[in-house]
């Protein structure tokens, strides 16, 4: 009995490796437990650690030290390549509003953390570990963690403080984005549902062709000199017949399709600017094309929609227009879907491995797209292990790069979390230009992250476990309570009610932003329960990769500066 003890106890490789994976086994087993519908997730296993920790449990500091700063590195990594291609896409137009929004709760939550080092009396260190849990950014504690110990070797306590009060943070943050949601949705929700019905912005009419100046002109001619955004998106041809359709066929239109007097046209604009639509096209035709049950299927006869995926290697980068896809082949392409984010569809969109393209057209034309694109599903399904390790090779030799700033004591490193996020952001939004295959399948990135959080939380864990009730149990445990919530709601609250009333953003994705930048997916989704839609993950996507990287860079450069 003796040795099954021994493989607990004594210091060896085996031993780390048991301990680490009991810890995680344990605290995913205990994903099961609920409040009110509402679980912690893998940060169990943090929990776990420090439980762990605390009754004594220890394995070689070295193997500690490298079980965890591996998943980090896996983590953030993966984080990167998995955020890249809809990274900058993001900050375009819509979300660039909404990451401008979200860098004001960054940015009131960091200037709060500084506020709390000043007045409570506790240690910047501790602040920034507070300030990490609230914000549930483990990725943050790391960064910070490391800053501290390169200028401070010798400062292995004061890190372990920094991942006690992150475990502290932690479980007020996810309550109080939570209680967040829940205060915007009373606040915000009732009023969007008022103006819905006046203010849709896919709103579809159908016209008929009436006027006489636009008779005989292509759809470009005829758009060079409107000044307000629509779309065509249907044309009934009268005068085209066939077998199927005796009465004319329907067609998906591009720029060179002419219309003729007496066709009719279905249109997306906007509600308010139906008028000027009929002032455009002619008569309005008195048919409710908004309602949810109609057969779009039965209306198109001969036309299907269909998801393509992009899988060929010579496809990988190139331009939409370059393909001609659209006059050589009659279809119409309506959205591209990268990493959960909808791009609108343009010529100088680059496409990448993995996109999934929504194609509108005859069934024959869009299998001949089909093996234009490669549309394998089973090509995705290999993972690009060169693609994994070549990056996190150039992320960490980023991240060990020391860039000196005047009037700093030592150099900034972007460090083993910041340097594997740049190179995996870049690798995944700029590597299918060089012709690197970057894409994994979601499910496939999902393992990688998962397993690089879990071992990193199980060592982050387990390295804080030791004094760490003896620490929150003191009187000092209570102000360590009350700046994590004001890290939470404070900033959160405020900007909810700026982005909700001063700069317009509707309630789904007001709130999706505030979860992504708070890196809160378990309040992401509770936010989902209270919507019909998916724009709160939108959002969440949105202003998640960028949140991530300034955290962490952010974390690193107080700590440098501060201590």
């Amino acid at each position: 009995m003796e040795w099954f003890i021994d493989l607990f106890t004594k210091q060896t490789f085996i031993q780390a490796i048991i301990v680490l994976s009991l810890i995680c086994a344990v605290g995913l087993a205990c994903n099961k437990i609920k409040f009110k519908g509402v679980s912690l997730g893998v940060t169990f296993v943090f929990f776990a650690g420090i439980v762990a920790g605390h009754f004594g449990l220890e394995i070689d500091p070295q193997m500690l030290l490298f079980a965890q700063n591996f998943g980090l590195i896996l983590f953030v990594y993966s984080l990167g390549l998995q955020v890249g291609p809809s990274f900058f896409p993001s900050l375009k137009k819509g979300g660039l509003k909404l990451n401008l929004l979200s860098f004001t709760v960054l940015f009131l939550g960091t200037l709060m953390a500084v506020g709390a080092y000043l007045l409570t009396g506790i240690s910047f260190p501790i602040s920034m570990g507070l300030l990490s849990g609230a914000v549930t950014n483990t990725p943050m504690l790391g960064a910070a963690q490391q800053a501290l110990m390169d200028i401070h070797p010798d400062a292995l306590e004061t890190s372990n403080e920094m991942a006690m009060a992150c475990a502290v943070g932690y479980p007020f943050g996810v309550i109080g984005v939570i209680l967040c949601v829940v205060i915007l949705r009373s606040v915000f929700q009732k009023k969007e549902a008022r103006k819905e019905t006046h203010d849709n912005p896919t709103f579809v009419a159908e016209f008929e062709i009436s006027n006489p100046a636009i008779f005989g002109k292509s759809i470009k001619e005829i758009m060079k000199d409107v000044k307000f955004h629509l779309v065509v998106s249907r044309v009934w041809k009268y005068s085209v017949r066939d077998e199927q359709s005796p009465m004319g066929i329907v067609i998906i239109p591009n720029g060179d399709t002419v219309l003729e007097e007496g066709e009719h046209v279905l249109v997306l604009c906007k509600e308010a600017e139906k008028g000027m639509a009929e002032k455009l096209f002619g008569r309005a035709v008195k048919k409710d094309w908004n309602k949810k049950d109609i057969d779009w299927n039965v209306i198109d006869g001969q036309l299907v929609s269909r998801h393509v995926l992009v899988t060929k290697d010579k496809v990988n980068g190139a331009k939409l227009g370059d393909l001609h896809l659209r006059n050589s082949y009659g279809i119409n392409i309506t959205r591209v879907n990268r990493a959960g984010i909808d791009i609108l569809p343009s010529s100088n969109l680059r496409l990448q491995m993995g996109d999934k393209l929504t194609i509108v057209g005859q069934s024959k034309a869009i299998d001949n797209v089909a093996q234009v694109l490669g549309n394998q599903e089973k090509e995705l399904r290999n993972p690009n292990l060169f693609s994994i390790f070549a990056g996190i090779i150039f992320g960490l030799i980023l991240g060990s790069i020391p860039l000196m700033i005047p009037g700093m004591s030592a150099p900034i490193k972007l460090g083993i979390a910041g340097g594997p996020i740049i190179i995996g952001i870049l690798m995944g939004a700029f590597g299918p230009r060089l012709h690197i295959a970057t894409y994994t399948t979601h499910s496939a990135n999902l393992m990688l992250r998962q397993l690089g959080i879990t071992i990193y939380l199980a060592g982050l864990g387990l390295s804080a476990g030791p004094g760490f009730f003896e620490k929150v149990m003191r009187p000092e445990g209570l102000v360590w309570i009350g700046v994590s919530l004001a890290l939470v709601l404070i900033p959160v609250l405020i900007v909810g009610f700026i982005a909700g009333r001063l700069c317009k953003v509707d309630y789904s994705s007001n709130v999706g932003m505030l979860c992504g930048i708070m890196a809160n997916p378990i309040a992401l989704n509770y936010a989902l329960s209270t919507v019909d839609d998916d724009e709160p993950s939108v959002a969440y996507a949105t202003v998640y990769p960028a949140g991530i990287f300034l955290r962490v860079i952010s974390a690193q450069l107080l700590i440098l500066l501060l201590c």
